[in-house]
């Protein structure tokens, strides 16, 4: 059992009333239309939970990775769409929070707390799960560097303010010369491609993004040339953390559904919640669905505590479980449910075909394991 003080308590609570109030009455009109959330931004932004992270004099709440993980999975019960708001938008601004200098995140990070977005811009057509074939390029000119390349499925990528963007300064260094940049809305030399047209997660933006001898001033570089890399790695950690709480709500939703239906639909003279097959069904979805949140938990505490031998392997290990067992839950909720649960008319279609992301993004579950067998094999 997770014990919350009271001032925590009352911040989930006003995520719930947000999520029940606010986000599922227009969850299925956002995954109609492929439309991104505006209103959720502005909802998100006037309870101060747009980037929850941040301390406070960033403008933030100083949340805990714990709690962020709560609040992650109250939005993913009702809207992944929604949900993967807060998520991208931490992406973009930790690595500053991680790496910059005091000058940079008064900068940056203010705005991010009250309607302004970011984005995280890694990865590339050719570097995805092997990141380190990056092409793009940012070459000094003087004391400023200009940056050449091409980013693709970028979460916020063309609606971003702010662009936390990797290069390579010294391409023959590998992992040692990749460095951070932060690329801002209206820079010169910044174009977008087209936003993809995807199954599911229809109102987030995807976007590739082109650079074109784009300039940027040495105050826009995050930490020391070469410093990238392990930024990065820092960063991608956290973020399998938020995919896995996503994961973990979106399965409960999904469960929450199937059990109010299963109560309500009568077959043989019973509802079908009386039936032994579907018994059995809700109670492994829901047995999945515990180990999850509690791994994916344990993850979030690790971040706290900052236990960094434990972190990498950690929060691997509860992205992989926790997105996978979304994706069976959520099948299996529409299984329950049988042709209704194929129909619009209900959730649990749209929930089934989000999240078969999560088991994609931030590393597949195949590289994830190839992470945790790192992590365990190296101890």
């Amino acid at each position: 059992m997770i014990q919350l003080d009271e001032q925590k308590k009352m911040i989930l609570e006003t995520v719930r009333t947000i999520a029940q109030k606010e986000l599922k009455p227009r969850a299925a009109e956002i995954d109609e239309k492929g439309e991104f959330p505006w209103y959720a931004v502005k909802v998100f932004a006037e309870n101060g939970i747009l980037a929850p992270l941040l301390p406070e004099k960033y403008g933030g709440i100083g949340a805990e990775y714990l709690l962020f993980s709560m609040i992650i999975e109250e939005i993913a019960k009702v809207c992944a769409n929604s949900a993967l708001i807060l998520i991208a938008q931490a992406d973009g601004f930790l690595p500053v929070l991680y790496s910059g200098n005091e000058e940079q995140k008064s900068r940056f990070l203010p705005p991010l707390a009250n309607g302004s977005l970011s984005g995280f811009a890694a990865t590339e057509p050719g570097a995805g799960s092997d990141i380190l074939s990056m092409r793009t390029r940012a070459t000094r000119k003087g004391d400023n560097y200009v940056l050449n390349g091409q980013k693709c499925f970028i979460t916020n990528g063309s609606i971003a303010d702010l662009l936390s963007v990797y290069a390579y300064t010294d391409p023959e260094k590998r992992a040692k010369g990749m460095s951070l940049f932060v690329v801002e809305k209206g820079t010169p030399g910044l174009t977008y491609g087209k936003n993809e047209n995807k199954m599911g997660m229809r109102g987030s933006i995807n976007s590739e993004l082109i650079f074109e001898n784009l300039e940027l001033p040495p105050g826009n570089r995050i930490g020391e040339e070469g410093d990238g890399f392990p930024n990065m790695m820092k960063v991608l950690d956290s973020s399998r953390m938020f995919a896995a709480s996503q994961a973990v709500g979106l399965a409960q939703g999904a469960i929450d559904e199937a059990v109010s239906y299963a109560k309500q639909r009568i077959q043989f003279g019973k509802p079908i919640a009386e039936l032994q097959a579907i018994q059995f069904m809700i109670a492994d979805m829901v047995a999945a669905t515990e180990a999850a949140r509690l791994l994916t938990y344990q993850a979030a505490r690790h971040l706290d505590q900052q236990r960094k031998k434990e972190i990498s392997k950690t929060c691997a290990m509860a992205k992989l479980i926790a997105s996978d067992t979304a994706m069976r839950v959520t099948t299996d909720a529409v299984q329950v449910m049988g042709g209704y649960g194929y129909m619009k008319d209900f959730p649990v279609e749209r929930m089934m075909r989000d999240a078969k992301l999560i088991q994609i993004y931030t590393g597949t579950n195949q590289i994830m394991r190839l992470v945790a067998a790192r992590g365990i094999l190296g101890d």
